[in-house]
Formats: C-alpha cells, structure tokens, sequence
C-alpha cells in the first residue's frame, strides 16, 4: 500500500478501509472490514490494522430487548409514590397546624402550650404529658400536674416561653390570664402566621419535586416510559393543588382568628 502522502512531522491520526489479501477458510471464518491505522510522529510511524472476524456457526449477538411495564405495574408504582407523598404531604399540614396552634390570639386555647417543655426529673418532658390542660373561660387556661411536684418546674417552663403569659400559682393549680392583644400586636402575628403558612407551602412543592424523581428514576430504569411520566406527573399535581388548598383555608381562617378583636 502507497504511503506518500505520510509526513513524520505530523501528529494526527488518520484511517483508511480495504479487503483483506488473506481470505481465512470460508466454511470457518468470513471478514467484514479491515480496518488500517497509522499514527505519527516526529520520530516514528506506527502501522496498526484492526480486523473483525465472524466465527460461523455461532449464535449472533441479539439486540437487548426492552420490556415496557404493564398497566397493572405502572398503576402499582404510581399507588406506592403517591401514596408516600400524601403521607407526607399530611405530615406539612399537621406541622402547620401545630405552628398556628402555638400562637397567642387572645382566647384561650390549650393548644397554646403545646411547645412547652418542662424539666422533669432531668429530662425535657412536653407539658401535656404531666398535666392536664383545661380552659375555664374565654381569657384564662388551667394548668393541673398529675405531680404536684412539679408545679415549680412548669411555672418555670412557661415564664421563659415565648407565650408572654405571667404564671398564678397557688400550690394546686396555675392559672393562667390570656390578655387582649394590642392592634400592633395583631399585625405582627398575622405576618408569622402568613410565614408559618409559606413555609408549609414550600414543604408540599419540595415533596412534590421528590416524588417527580421518582418517576423520572423509573423512566431512566426503563420502566415507565415519557409519556407515563407525563401522566403521573400531571395526576400528582392535582393532589399538590389538593394541599395548597388545605393550607391556603387553615391560614386565613388563623390569619383572621388572629385579627379579630
């Protein structure tokens, strides 16, 4: 073969086709290409040739076959993912819920202790395990402990809340006085409230984007195809709207408990 046009100054790789001068025994071997490849240098040429050989007789390589999931599956792998994201999706709101529980609104509410811990025999205990929780009225809550013991531990716990309620005790109970909110007052609370409410809101979109890559997971897997996806991903938005929703009612009926005088 010519190999003219070949400079040893180059540094390229170049390839070039043809039929093989040596025929193998045809009832063993047929060729399908013979590929030739140089390389070279300022020093050297490097001559290398590829062959590919096909043994007779052997089975051929088969192209992998890609098996699609059937509805059965399909609908089983869609039930176990929303089913994830429902629960907790349930989890954002019941969080949500405690969060405008805690909130002082000038009526009484047991829900209002809910976040208070109380040190009980060394250990951070929450208050509704120890005592029982009662409202009176309107304005005030009863605070009974199943241990007497611990009325100073509880008095203690509820000064250095953020609750702002002073602490009656009298050596039985605690009594606690609920005092009207300030218009100001109001204001800032309704604006943690419409926090409290966002920050559930972005929980159920971030629940929603995990439960997306599942589905995409199961694509790349091979066992859901694109437009399965599609499908799953739009039923799936339909249950987030389902819980914005949720969240959007709870928070303007706790904005306006919240502004109401």
């Amino acid at each position: 073969m010519a190999m003219s046009s070949l400079s040893p100054a180059t540094s390229s790789v170049r390839s070039i086709y043809r039929q093989p001068r040596i025929s193998p025994p045809k009832t063993l071997l047929s060729l399908q290409g013979n590929k030739l490849s140089w390389s070279s240098s300022a020093s050297y040429v490097k001559l290398q040739a590829k062959v590919t050989l096909v043994v007779k007789g052997l089975p051929k390589k088969r192209d992998p076959i890609i098996k699609c999931a059937t509805m059965e599956e399909i609908e089983a792998e869609k039930s176990l993912i929303e089913k994830n994201a429902r629960e907790r999706m349930d989890k954002a709101i019941d969080s949500v819920l405690s969060n405008f529980n805690s909130i002082r609104t000038g009526r009484s509410n047991p829900a209002m202790l809910d976040k208070v811990e109380v040190e009980y025999y060394g250990s951070p205990v929450n208050l509704k395990t120890i005592a029982q929780i009662s409202t009176p009225d309107s304005s005030s809550l009863l605070v009974q402990p199943y241990d007497k013991s611990s009325l100073k531990s509880i008095e203690k716990a509820i000064v250095n809340s953020d609750l702002g309620l002073t602490p009656n005790n009298d050596g039985e109970v605690i009594r606690l006085s609920i005092p009207q909110l300030t218009s100001e007052r109001r204001k800032e609370l309704s604006k943690i409230v419409a926090k409290q409410a966002e920050d559930g809101k972005v929980a159920i979109r971030n629940i929603r984007r995990d439960a997306i890559k599942s589905y995409d997971k199961l694509e790349k897997e091979k066992k859901l195809s694109e437009d399965n996806v599609k499908d799953l991903s739009a039923d799936l938005q339909k249950v987030t709207d389902e819980y914005m929703k949720k969240i959007e009612s709870i928070f303007k009926q706790k904005e306006k408990e919240v502004l109401t005088v």
